[in-house]
């Protein structure tokens, strides 16, 4: 019996295979530690799934909270589900002149002195300490997919957008986890400057 992995590599072999993937787009939001999230919004309080998000397990939540800096505000900004162990805002850099802060671009989970903020809920507020980036560009995939583009977890990437706005984007952080789908990732400022929507494709150059 041909074991899983070695079907898998004569299908690969066998299957003609363009090297594309889709675009994912984030807009500002926030992942919430549960204890931040009843800080906001009461004890015992469970976010509430908006719509889900490509990858799998991950939501868009009915809450949002005002962000407040030294300068300005947002509002609305949407949390992302379910729970992390650490609370952590992404925003673009545009965001960080409306707030006043420094957010330095760092991948998700890097967040050693990195920009604070305030965050304000109907029933209360959490200050973030260096728990604010703006997201490194990445490309969430699962194993399988990690194997048949030949790359592997952590390695950077380039890959290039198509249509009259044609970029190239360096330094993208793979990512291979078995529960993620095959995504890239990156901000409203990186699409809108490759006129990229979500959905789009990009092509991996290695």
């Amino acid at each position: 019996m041909i074991d899983a992995l070695l079907r898998e590599k004569i299908i690969s072999r066998l299957t003609p295979f363009t090297p594309v993937i889709p675009v994912g787009i984030s807009n500002r939001h926030i992942h919430l530690a549960q204890k931040d999230v009843e800080t906001l919004f009461g004890r015992g309080y469970a976010l509430t799934p908006l719509k889900p998000l490509r990858q799998p397990g991950q939501f868009a939540a009915q809450e949002c909270v005002t962000v407040v800096g030294p300068k300005g505000s947002l509002t609305n900004v949407r949390v992302l589900g379910p729970t992390r162990p650490v609370s952590q805002l992404e925003i673009s850099r545009a965001d960080c002149f409306t707030l006043g802060i420094k957010a330095p671009v760092r991948e998700s989970g890097q967040l050693e002195n990195s920009g604070s903020a305030l965050l304000i809920g109907p029933k209360g507020h959490v200050e973030l300490h260096s728990q604010v980036i703006c997201a490194w560009r990445h490309i969430h995939m699962p194993p399988q997919d990690a194997r048949r583009l030949n790359v592997s977890n952590g390695q950077k990437v380039s890959v290039r957008s198509q249509g009259e706005r044609q970029l190239t984007f360096d330094e993208v952080v793979v990512r291979v986890r078995d529960d993620f789908a095959l995504e890239f990732h990156i901000d409203t400022e990186e699409a809108n400057a490759a006129g990229l929507k979500n959905g789009a494709q990009v092509i991996l150059l290695g």
